[in-house]
């Protein structure tokens, strides 16, 4: 059984900084694509940024791309998100997720499993 535990979430004012982690467990990490989803009140679940199994393929939403950076160690089983430069619209819970494939993918239904998520609260 797959599980993804995401930690790292908390609140921040406006232009700093967090970075996310997922460790994850039940089946070979390096093996898959990885994903950060995020979900405002209100609102679907959406992309933010993918990486692929031996991290030579991401990317980014168009609102986060030159502030976040995704990355994983494969070898510690975690991917990482590190925001930058927050903004009040970047509160939401961030979710991880893995897809049972190598390549990156930018479409929410291709993952198969998520985490629980973290909140992620930016003041302004």
């Amino acid at each position: 059984q797959v599980q993804l535990v995401e930690s790292g979430g908390g609140l921040v004012q406006a232009g700093g900084s967090l970075r996310l982690s997922c460790v994850a467990s039940g089946r070979t990490f390096r093996s898959y694509a990885m994903g950060w989803f995020r979900q405002a009140p209100g609102r679907e679940r959406e992309f933010v940024t993918t990486i692929s199994w031996n991290s030579f393929i991401t990317y980014y939403a168009d609102s986060v791309k030159g502030r976040f950076t995704i990355s994983r160690d494969n070898a510690k089983s975690t991917v990482y998100l590190q925001m930058n430069s927050l903004r009040p619209e970047d509160t939401a819970v961030y979710y991880c997720a893995s897809r049972t494939s190598h390549s990156a993918s930018t479409t929410r239904d291709d993952y198969d499993y998520w985490g629980q998520g973290t909140q992620v609260t930016v003041s302004s």
